[in-house]
């Protein structure tokens, strides 16, 4: 049974998921890589490109272990992304997503990052949001999500406008995050 802690799944895989999980990201931009901070462009043309782009953020998503992927994780600076709304879904492509309405509860809770390996920290967020985007082939999509999805769903357009979670939580969380974070030194002999 899969556990999620954050954005990130947790159950002990095998040799084989975990060679691919560490393939995936090591093809997933980390914390501080610069393309992680930059507002991504609205997608104009629904072509084999972005069926493409689209196939590979799949493919790392599930490789990776994790709910959500944006392309600014990959270094694409375009508005989309991918999320699986349940365990048991396939995964769902948004592009030019935005929220449109919001709930007035909020809740924290602990979120991962896939670009931010081994960081767990609350991060506050709306307990409902309504999202509007377009599909793969450019029809439009309205989606009410509640819980874990609409958790997801913020996290990945947050990705979308260069925000991450460090900025979203408190400032005791952000300062043991960066020091998790932060590179050790390498001592040599």
């Amino acid at each position: 049974m899969a556990e999620e802690t954050g954005q990130v799944r947790t159950e002990k895989l095998d040799a084989e998921a975990e060679a691919r999980r560490r393939i995936a990201l090591a093809q997933i931009r980390q914390y501080p890589d610069p393309a992680l901070r930059m507002r991504a462009k609205e997608i104009e043309g629904f072509d084999n490109g972005l069926a493409q782009l689209i196939e590979r953020l799949e493919h790392l998503l599930h490789d990776a272990n994790g709910l959500g992927l944006a392309a600014t994780q990959i270094g694409v600076l375009q508005r989309v992304f991918v999320f699986q709304p349940s365990p048991e879904a396939e995964p769902r492509a948004l592009v030019n997503p935005q929220v449109v309405a919001t709930s007035d509860e909020r809740l924290s809770d602990e979120e991962g990052c896939l670009s931010l390996q081994g960081v767990v920290i609350p991060v506050e967020r709306h307990e409902r949001v309504t999202v509007e985007a377009k599909s793969p082939s450019g029809e439009d999509v309205r989606l009410e999500l509640e819980g874990l999805p609409a958790r997801v769903a913020q996290h990945e357009l947050d990705h979308l406008d260069g925000i991450l979670i460090l900025d979203r939580t408190t400032q005791e969380a952000r300062k043991e995050a960066l020091a998790t974070l932060r590179p050790q030194p390498v001592l040599v002999r």
